[in-house]
């Protein structure tokens, strides 16, 4: 089993910053995996972006080397069908000629009674050879379908960002008969549109990277996305940062406001797509501490070797972080500066900043390490800065007065 991270593109501008991410992609995903993540081999984790042909080329050739049964398994929306378009091993000229003049089987597959019931045969459709599987054990001879005719140009998928699209399984033969890929529908999720209204529900789909904008968010402040979730930090005299990773508005305002907004109490100005009647459904989804330790990559300049140079422990603050998750949407990066005079310790260990997460009944909000995306494509510092500054003409300017005064 192989796993793919489809839409790279959308966590960093650059080929090369995405696959620096692959340790932690490795580490968020071996923490996601629960207690069976230790001991699981996760060496063919592959990083792509069909939109950007990174890394596609290397496993459609893998896929053209391996035959047999490709399954692309994967939740809705998550570009299961676009990046077929892209790894798919399209049968060459010569092979579909000599597919038609040997008549070879496309699929490999025939059936043939046992025992008055029908069960696949998988292998050359030549009697005797291969192996038998039951039908009752072999989920696929209920729920797929014929597989197409092997071809030049196949009929593919249809690429849509609505939900939904491939409705059913579907099977492209490759190879001569070597294998076939099966696109299945994608995996249901959570149901977070439903709180949505209608002509605004496409707007959750994150079609393209997300510029990151810094929102300050200060005691007695809250950040509403979209009228749909709420952030509000609970720890007395702590500023927040938030840089939204999702496409849509973002926006901070009182807490109060924020509350009445949240909860469909007061109407106001602020963009919101939550659906009318759906405030009383906002509930506290849970307290999330920003408990990883970002100092030396926030610090910039002041731990840089080619700069001040100063260690991690001699800075007089400590930077913490967290990723907010919104399902099928995308997430919230959170940080916030702790003195270390003002640092508060329970038994002994660190207490962390907590920020209280509202949303629909609940759900849909979850947490993971941070990936720090802020740093990665954050708007570029000019340069202009560094140049030469211009010299001042008014020591100049007054001698020259002087001169003409004598």
């Amino acid at each position: 089993m192989s796993f793919i991270i489809t839409r790279s593109d959308l966590l960093a501008p650059q080929k090369e910053q995405v696959d620096k991410l692959m340790p932690y992609l490795v580490q968020v995903l071996r923490r996601a995996l629960g207690s069976v993540g230790k001991d699981v081999r996760l060496g063919n984790v592959h990083c792509v972006s069909a939109k950007r042909g990174w890394w596609t080329a290397h496993i459609k050739e893998e896929i053209r080397e391996r035959g047999g049964g490709i399954w692309l398994v994967g939740k809705v929306n998550v570009g299961k069908s676009n990046l077929l378009e892209c790894i798919f091993p399209k049968t060459g000229a010569e092979e579909c000629a000599k597919i038609s003049q040997t008549g070879i089987k496309t699929s490999n597959i025939h059936f043939h009674e046992t025992h008055g019931r029908s069960a696949r045969h998988w292998g050359p459709s030549t009697a005797g050879q291969g192996q038998i599987f039951d039908p009752q054990r072999a989920i696929g001879d209920v729920l797929l379908p014929p597989p197409q005719p092997e071809k030049r140009f196949p009929t593919m998928p249809t690429v849509s960002h609505l939900p939904g699209t491939t409705a059913s399984p579907i099977r492209i033969p490759f190879g001569g008969g070597k294998g076939e890929v099966i696109d299945l529908p994608g995996l249901a999720r959570g149901s977070l549109e439903e709180y949505v209204v209608e002509q605004r529900r496409s707007d959750l789909v994150m079609r393209q990277r997300v510029k990151p904008v810094q929102h300050v968010i200060k005691p007695g402040q809250s950040l509403l996305i979209s009228g749909l979730v709420r952030i509000t930090s609970s720890t007395p005299g702590t500023t927040v940062l938030a840089y939204p990773f999702v496409p849509l508005n973002a926006h901070v305002t009182s807490t109060e406001k924020a509350i009445a907004i949240n909860t469909q109490t007061h109407s106001s100005g602020v963009p919101t797509i939550a659906r009318p009647g759906i405030g009383h459904k906002m509930a506290l989804a849970g307290s999330f501490q920003l408990q990883w330790d970002v100092t030396k990559q926030r610090a910039g300049p002041l731990t840089s070797s080619s700069a001040v140079g100063l260690s991690v422990q001699a800075l007089p603050f400590v930077v913490f972080s967290v990723d907010i998750l919104i399902e099928g949407c995308g997430w919230v990066e959170l940080t916030a500066q702790v003195r270390l005079k003002d640092m508060e310790y329970t038994g002994g260990a660190r207490k962390f900043p907590v920020v209280d997460i509202w949303s629909p009944n609940g759900d849909y909000i979850a947490h993971r390490q941070p990936m720090n995306g802020w740093l990665l494509g954050k708007p570029k510092v000019s340069a202009a800065g560094s140049a030469r500054p211009r010299r001042s003409m008014k020591g100049i300017k007054r001698n020259q007065k002087l001169a003409r005064g004598k």
